[in-house]
Order: C-alpha cells, then structure tokens, then sequence
C-alpha cells in the first residue's frame, strides 16, 4: 500500500512525473461541453469514441494516457446526481480508486473536488463534503498483512486536493486524519487473531495507545474485579486460562478556569463488549465461522477508537470509555447453564444459555457506568445474531425509549453511512427475560432475540440515564455493503460516534 501524505493543492497546479489526476464531471446536461474544457486545461485530445462512450450512460470513467506532458494520466469520473447518489459516493469510489493502483507506480495524486454548492442538497455540512474524499483514500489504503511472512514495503503517495474552500479542505484533512487513525487502530484489533490479543493484551495495546493521546487509562486486573463484586465479568471469564480485565478510559479536555465556569461539559459513557473470543463456552458454537468470534471484542475496540479520536481532535466533551473484556471457554472452571450469577449491582442472572455471554459481561459494565453519573450511556456489542437476520449484515440495531438520544444517532449513520435501524424497546418484551429463580435470566428463548437481549441489558442502567444500545453484530464482520468493507473487519461505528459527539453533544 502507501506511505501517505495529504495537503490542500496550490491555485496554480504543478505536475511532477508519476502523476495521476482525478477529475469529477457531474452529468448535468453539459459533459460535451465540459470534455472540450478539460481538453483545453490538460492540453489533450480525447478520441470521437472516448467522448461518445462518456457522454453514453452506460460509461461512467474514462482513464486518458498523455504521451507527453503532465499529468502522466487523467481519470474523468462521472457523477450522476440520480436516486442512486448518495452521500457515501465519494468516500467510496475513492476507496476504489486507491485500492486499484495500489499497484501501479504513481508517486502523486491530484484530486479536484467539485464544488460543494452542486451538493449541498446532499451535504448539509461543506467540510464534512471535503472529509468523506479523504475517508475515501484512507479507507482505500488499509490493509493488514501482520502475519505475512512476505510484506511489500508501502510506497510514497502524495495526495493533494483541489477545492474552493482551502480552510474548510485543511480542517477536514486534519479532522478525517485523526479519526482515521482511531479507525486503523480498531481495525487491526479486530483483526488480530485471539491467540495474540487475549484481555490482557487488548487492555494493554488500549492502554498504550489511549496514553499518546493524553486519555487517562485504568485497568482492573481478575482481583481488583473480584473485590469490586463484578459478578457477571468473573463468571464468563472463569473457563479461560486468560483472565478478564475490566478498562476504563477517561478523556476531559483543559478549560480554562473562566471558561469552565461558563460552560459545563457532557459528560457521555460509552461501554464496549470485549469478548476476545466467544467459544459459546459450555453451550459450544457450531464451528462453521467460529472463527469470526476473534471480532467479538469489535464493541470494546469501537469505543476505545471513538475515545481516541474525540481526544485527537479535542472535542468539548467529557468522555468516558467502559471496556468489559474476557474470553468465553468450556472447560471444568467454564460457568454452565442453571448457574446464578451475582453482578456488581446486586441483581442476579439465571444463565440459561452459556452462549449469551455478551450481556452478561456488560451488566457489570453498564452499571459500573451508570455509577458515574453521566447524561448518557451508549453501548455497543456484537450482541445477536437475531439482529443480523432482522436487519441484515449493512446496519446496526439501535434501541433506546429516549426519541431524541435515537434521532440524533440515526442522523449520525446516515450522515457517516455507519447506518443504524431502530427497534422497539416496549416493556412488553419484558416479560421474555423473566426468571423464576433469579431477577433476569440471561436468554429471552426465539423470537425477538435482539429486543430480549436490549431488554436484558435495559436492567443494568439507571432509569434517570438517558440511554442507547447498538447492536453491531452485522456490520462490524466484512460484508458487502460498500468498497471499504469487503475485505477485514470494518471497525464499524468508530465515525459513527465521532460524528455524534462533534455534531450533536
């Protein structure tokens, strides 16, 4: 892949060699007229069928070699403002584009942005319109080839973005480049193989990362667990030889003396699963895609990742990141169905199924997080499987009884095109996680098995919390939804939640 550097492009556009520019069109009625200008600009000739074939709707790139001259090459790309437009396109096509002459030798890439007002019936927001471009080429440029024996040494790519608001286009730079870090970092921990990223090891790589960011981090080793009563955390995580952890991040941004008089921080708590691999325990999974159960941690890295950017750029906010994290295993230590677990809260959990280990380990974390008292908890966990098959493997579930806290987070996925579907969360399904012998059994039976598992957890939060649960079983895995997701682990919901917290807290 390459070894980036982006900047906002000079008004007087200089070509070096091993240069490729980029050049979108929009399909407005005037491409004919359009083509001729590029001719003008770029001081090239197109032939009669590469216009004809543009102009043609079933054409939508064309790729012009110039024999001499800069630049080495130009990609006209067509945009059709049509009902398949959406706000992803841009990010996407990029994220293409990249990944296609990954393997070619250019050295400078030369971006010319259209301008914002054509979409701003798209884009409410002109920076964010510049950031999705730049999402675009690091979406593009990721891999992960750890454990490859043989790994290609990245080259340099300089990457520079022509557009009307040089402002906008620094601060959008700036911005997309942190939280795409964030990204690169939750990806790769949802892409380690569990034998390389027990809880130990992912409290550690959160810890370390968390510091460079200025983010305070405290770990909970298996008896600062079990001094504080964390009942659910010591039971899922007793079949492992790798004993749990508990992580809490903390990020609160320097206010100066006068300021912070005037201005009361939110204070959010966002608490992650950290299931760093889900055998089922003693109720065993099958073992087709048990493999994928690496990625049962993708809620904890999300809510690391989503601390992490929101310190990067400093938002206003005082955030805290509630991190849960064990390995569920079978063995003569493994908790079993009938079991009673007592959690940190008080309340008990008949266990009826091993295998629903996720809200049992976050029953622990959200109260934990409700004792901090802050205006909002949001969670994520790749909790169900029911939620896949109700909503597919391209969107999250969202539950939440707060309309506001709901909305705000649904205009936050199709904003970032982390998209989230609300479900109901009515107390009639309550009843689904009845027990006779515990306050709540951990397994609401077949139907609705994402709403009993929101219900189950809706037992750990403080009723005065305004509160949300995210189920990301579906979009967390690759899919094909989009370029970016069809290859690793997505690291779903990390620009999600940056863009809830800069937008909307």
């Amino acid at each position: 892949m390459f070894d980036l550097k982006l900047n906002f492009g000079a008004k007087k556009i200089f070509y070096k060699n091993l240069s490729l520019a980029v050049k979108f069109l929009v399909d407005d009625g005037s491409l004919k007229k359009n083509i001729s200008n590029i001719e003008r600009i770029f001081n090239c000739r197109l032939t009669e069928l590469q216009k004809n074939n543009f102009v043609s709707k079933d054409v939508d790139e064309i790729r012009i070699s110039k024999p001499s001259g800069k630049p080495d090459e130009i990609i006209l790309k067509k945009v059709k403002l049509n009902d398949q437009f959406d706000v992803d396109y841009f990010r996407n096509y990029l994220t293409y584009l990249v990944e296609r002459i990954s393997n070619e030798q250019i050295k400078y890439l030369h971006i010319t942005i259209p301008s914002y007002s054509v979409f701003k019936k798209y884009f409410d927001d002109e920076e964010y319109f510049y950031q999705t471009f730049i999402e675009g080429i690091y979406f593009g440029n990721y891999s992960f080839d750890k454990y490859k024996t043989e790994k290609k040494s990245p080259k340099p790519l300089e990457v520079f973005f022509y557009a009307e608001n040089e402002k906008k286009v620094k601060n959008a730079i700036s911005t997309a480049t942190n939280l795409m870090n964030a990204v690169y970092f939750v990806r790769d921990l949802q892409n380690e193989p569990s034998n390389e990223l027990t809880p130990e090891l992912l409290a550690k790589r959160i810890s370390s990362e968390a510091k460079k960011s200025g983010i305070r981090c405290t770990v909970f080793d298996e008896k600062e667990i079990a001094k504080r009563n964390m009942g659910g955390l010591i039971a899922v995580g007793k079949g492992s030889i790798n004993k749990p952890r508990f992580i809490i991040l903390e990020y609160k941004p320097v206010v100066k003396a006068a300021k912070a008089k005037k201005t009361k921080l939110k204070k959010i708590a966002l608490v992650g699963k950290g299931m760093t691999f889900d055998s089922g325990g003693i109720s065993l999974k099958p073992s087709k895609s048990m493999s994928e159960m690496k990625n049962d941690m993708a809620g904890a890295s999300v809510v690391a990742g989503a601390v992490i950017a929101a310190a990067k750029n400093k938002l206003p906010i005082h955030l805290f990141g509630i991190i849960p994290t064990a390995e569920n295993m079978p063995s003569g230590e493994a908790f079993k169905p009938g079991d009673i677990i007592k959690t940190a809260s008080g309340k008990t959990i008949e266990v009826d199924d091993t295998d629903a280990e996720g809200r049992v380990i976050l029953a622990d974390a959200l109260d934990y997080a409700s004792k901090l008292k802050p205006n909002q908890i949001i969670d994520l966990a790749t909790l169900t499987g029911a939620c896949v098959v109700a909503l597919g493997e391209f969107v999250a579930g969202l539950f939440s009884k707060n309309d506001e806290l709901a909305e705000k987070l649904y205009k936050s996925g199709l904003k970032t095109f982390d998209r989230v579907w609300r479900l109901p969360l009515w107390d009639d399904y309550h009843k689904l996680n009845e027990s006779s012998v515990a306050d709540v059994k951990n397994l609401g039976g077949r139907w609705g098995g994402a709403i009993s598992a929101a219900k189950f957890l809706e037992n750990f939060v403080d009723k005065k919390i305004h509160w949300a649960h995210l189920d990301i079983a579906g979009p967390s895995i690759h899919n094909d939804s989009r370029n970016y997701t069809k290859k690793y682990m997505t690291g779903f919901g990390v620009r999600l939640l940056f863009d809830y917290l800069k937008t909307h807290c």
